[in-house]
């Protein structure tokens, strides 16, 4: 199924559960004979029944047929708490969506649509789930529950994420995660979506903060989201552009073709020194680039939440 067509489809995300429905669907079947065949609560096997035994799961259909007493085995029901953390700042909507529709989805729909979607996989597991969003300021958090209006709730406020985006909003990831990490109170599976634009200061406090998250038990999965066409590869044509800020409102003009090179060079640099400083604090690294879709990111989900079980 083409989803991106379905994007473009439908004007903003005002059907954000049918979409993140249909990227869950699309992502399973096309999962064929991979190892993540049943992962939910589902019938696994059947095993002698022994004498003593509650006759609840005896599979009377079964004894018909083989006159031989067998229970249902089934795997087992786990209560996963998952935490879903969003940077709602200014860089994440980047690049700016035509007012008309989404034509391609930028960093803060590709961010809620794969929280969506996530959340989607976890109804169906009868998991928990929290959510978080911020910017320079705490804007949202709902702590973790399973049922159907939260449910629907979390939904609703991912999508106000989209429709009213604040302009030239800085983040301040160091002090919102330090502030996430006194709420959560129990163990939880935390993913973090942001594009972690900043400089080596900020970025040492963010893993401070982070640290925080490790040192009260959560295991956290980063999803580095970015736009790899422009931000990785700069792909811009020749002609002069003008870059601004869109934090702070700083521009530059320039020829991008001029800048092209040494810039990928500092910011694979970037991007290599993020993956090495989450594998010293045990932090699951993840590319959540824009350009190739949400099979990454829920491939991550379901081996983290085995593992994490």
């Amino acid at each position: 199924m083409d989803f991106q067509a379905h994007l473009n489809a439908i004007a903003g995300f005002n059907n954000l559960e049918l979409l993140a429905g249909q990227v869950v669907e699309g992502f399973i079947s096309g999962m064929h004979k991979s190892p993540f065949h049943g992962f939910s609560a589902e019938f696994a096997e059947h095993k002698v029944y022994n004498a003593g035994e509650s006759t609840k799961h005896i599979d009377w259909k079964l004894y018909a047929r083989t006159d031989k007493l067998y229970t249902k085995r089934y795997e087992e029901e786990t209560n996963l708490r998952c935490h879903l953390i969003l940077d709602n700042s200014s860089s994440m909507h980047y690049p700016t969506l035509p007012s008309s529709g989404l034509n391609s989805p930028n960093k803060i729909a590709f961010s809620v649509l794969a929280a969506a979607a996530i959340m989607q996989l976890m109804k169906k597991q009868r998991d928990a789930v929290g959510l978080s969003i911020y910017a320079e300021n705490f804007e949202y958090y709902a702590p973790e529950k399973g049922s159907e209006r939260h449910h629907h709730m979390l939904l609703n406020q991912l999508n106000q994420t989209l429709v009213k985006p604040d302009n030239a909003v800085k983040t301040d990831t160091y002090a919102n995660l330090h502030f996430i990490a006194e709420k959560l109170k129990r163990r939880s599976l935390v993913f973090l979506f942001s594009d972690l634009f900043q400089n080596e200061i900020e970025q040492e406090k963010t893993f401070e903060a982070l640290q925080h998250l490790k040192y009260n038990k959560h295991e956290v999965v980063l999803f580095h989201t970015y736009d790899s066409a422009t931000e990785l590869n700069f792909n811009f044509d020749s002609t002069p552009k003008r870059f601004e800020d869109v934090e702070t409102g700083k521009h530059i003009d320039v020829f991008s073709d001029n800048l092209k090179e040494d810039y990928k060079k500092l910011v694979n640099a970037y991007f290599e020194a993020l993956k090495l400083r989450c594998a010293q604090y045990r932090i699951k690294y993840v590319k959540a680039d824009i350009q190739r879709g949400f099979a990454p990111i829920l491939s991550t989900f379901l081996v983290e939440r085995k593992q994490f079980l």
